[in-house]
Order: C-alpha cells, then sequence, then structure tokens
C-alpha cells in the first residue's frame, strides 16, 4: 500500500448534509484506522453535464459551486474538508465524475484516478423511479465491479448495483424500517464480509433497514448471501463467469447507521420518531464495515 487510501463516495445523500456526511465519515472510519485516507465523493445527481464532459477528457476535476446548478441550498457546498478519523487524517474533496459515454470510457476514467474503492451510498432517490443521471452511476458501479476494485453498494447503492448487473427493482406498496436478522446462505456463512461479530439468535448478523424499493432477482453474475424476512435479496456478492467471486458486494441494510447518526438523524428532523424506536436495537453494521475495509486494505498492500 503506497501510503494514502484513496475511496470514490457517491454521496447520494448530500441533501441530508450533516446525516449524510456523517454516514460517509462511518463508513470509511475502518479504512482510516491503516492510515491517510482521501475520499473523493462523487454526487452526478447534481453535477452539470459540461463539468461531467471535463471529468471524462481531463480526469480528476474538483467541482466548484458553479458545476452543481443543482444543488439544494437549504445545505452549504463545500469542496474539500479535513478532519481526523480513527486517529488518522482523512480528506473529503468533491469531484465531477463522467455523466455521458461507454463502459469503457468509464473504465479508463477509474483506472486513472485508481481509487483502492468505490462505495455507493443510500438516498432519498428511487431505482425503481429512474433519473437519467443514474446511467453514470450504474455505470461507474460495474465497471468497478469488472476492473477488480472493492465496491460497495448500500441501500440505494445495492439496488444500483444489480440493476447496472440485469436485476429488477421494484418498488414496495409499504415502507420497510427496523432491525432484522439475517438468513444467510451457504456462501454468505463463509463470506468475508459476514466474519465480524453476529448478535442474534444462533450468532445470525443483525442489520438495520430502511427502504421502499426491493431487488427481486439475484442477477446471474452474481450469488446470493443473505435474506431477511421481509427482503429475499438483501446481500449479494459478484462473481466472474467461471465462479470466482469479485471484491464487489452489494447489502440492501444500513450498517453505517451508528446509534449515535440515528438519534443525531431525528433530532434534525430526517427521521420519525417511530422510525428512531424501530431502530433501536443493536446491530452487526460497524463489524461489516470492518470487514470490507479489511478486504480494501489488504488488497491494497
Amino acid at each position: 500500500m503506497s501510503g494514502v487510501l484513496r475511496v470514490i463516495i457517491m454521496d447520494l445523500l448530500v441533501e441530508r448534509s450533516e446525516f449524510g456526511h456523517g454516514g460517509n465519515q462511518e463508513v470509511v472510519a475502518p479504512m482510516a484506522e491503516s492510515g491517510e485516507l482521501e475520499v473523493l465523493l462523487v454526487t452526478p445527481q447534481m453535477q452539470s453535464e459540461e463539468v461531467g464532459n471535463d471529468a471524462q477528457k481531463d480526469g480528476l476535476v474538483t467541482l466548484t459551486q458553479d458545476d452543481v446548478p443543482h444543488w439544494d441550498y437549504d445545505f452549504p457546498f463545500w469542496k474539500e474538508q479535513e478532519m481526523e478519523i480513527s486517529g488518522n487524517r482523512v480528506t473529503f474533496r468533491r469531484i465531477a465524475m463522467p455523466s455521458e459515454g461507454n463502459d469503457e470510457q468509464m473504465e479508463e476514467w477509474l483506472e486513472e484516478i485508481f481509487p483502492d474503492a468505490v462505495i455507493c451510498s443510500g438516498s432519498k432517490r428511487n431505482v425503481s423511479i429512474w433519473e437519467d443521471w443514474m446511467e453514470s452511476g450504474s455505470r461507474m458501479l460495474r465497471c468497478s465491479t469488472k476492473l477488480g476494485i472493492p465496491t460497495l453498494g448500500i441501500c440505494f447503492g445495492h439496488q444500483l448495483l444489480c440493476h447496472s448487473l440485469g436485476s429488477k427493482v421494484e418498488r414496495a406498496d409499504t415502507f420497510s424500517s427496523g432491525v432484522w436478522d439475517l438468513d444467510l446462505t451457504e456462501n454468505g456463512i463463509d463470506d468475508i464480509l459476514f466474519s465480524s461479530r453476529m448478535s442474534g439468535k444462533d450468532g445470525v448478523p443483525v442489520v438495520l433497514y430502511s427502504h421502499q424499493d426491493h431487488v427481486t432477482s439475484v442477477p446471474d453474475s452474481c450469488i446470493l448471501l443473505a435474506s431477511a424476512d421481509h427482503n429475499r435479496v438483501t446481500a449479494i456478492r459478484a462473481i466472474e463467469e467461471n465462479g470466482e467471486k469479485l471484491l464487489t458486494w452489494g447489502v440492501q441494510f444500513h450498517p453505517e447507521a451508528a446509534k449515535a447518526r440515528v438519534e443525531r438523524a431525528f433530532e434534525w428532523g430526517h427521521i420519525t420518531k417511530e422510525e428512531m424506536e424501530s431502530f433501536q436495537r443493536e446491530h452487526d453494521g460497524a463489524g461489516i464495515l470492518s470487514s470490507f475495509a479489511s478486504v480494501v486494505i489488504n488488497n491494497a498492500l
């Protein structure tokens, strides 16, 4: 590993600025334990077409306020922030990503940026209610998977990843919010993502959900790792045509939803009292993020 880990996060909770940024911090905290970290935040839902073209042409392009005409100015725009996480310096920087083009061009961009990991967060948007910008996000997840870059899709990110690999995503009649035990498949029992502590009955993982869209089929290029009572395709891992496992996972649940973040989200009015109360049971999200971080760190060595 050459000093500083570099991680791309598709930052789709930026509309919930404090809560979303807090979630980003929870996601990267285990990686920051290994040393200095650079986090490149992309917001395809907000950037201009022009800056997307610049990114395709020039590679690493830092966003300015003029580059995000769809920014929600209820929340402040910033280009860069530094903070200490897990005892090490973490730099968050907003950059542009290609908004047009094909898979080959996206792969070229990723190879130039050379991230050690790609992560797609949850979102208040919905894959079942498709928006044009989702195509570029979908393309990035598909291409990072193909290139062997450790990749993690969380909630919306899980749905977008599975959609990019050929799954269907459908909207349920009701919203699912709460903490559930997972039912691991044989592949899930042996998978590194679930190798941390398991606090549920008989040692199964316990995880937190907040969603209405559901992935309804496992992509042909993936294996099913886990299901829940209300959500069958709840965790997947990508594989090669020959069955070799890739370093890409999608999880419908929110491993980054630490208890303190949930309580703060309620204080800020981002979730209801009923939602907060449904989230009070302890869950294994932190351990799952630590497992993904170990994959990223070991792959970078």
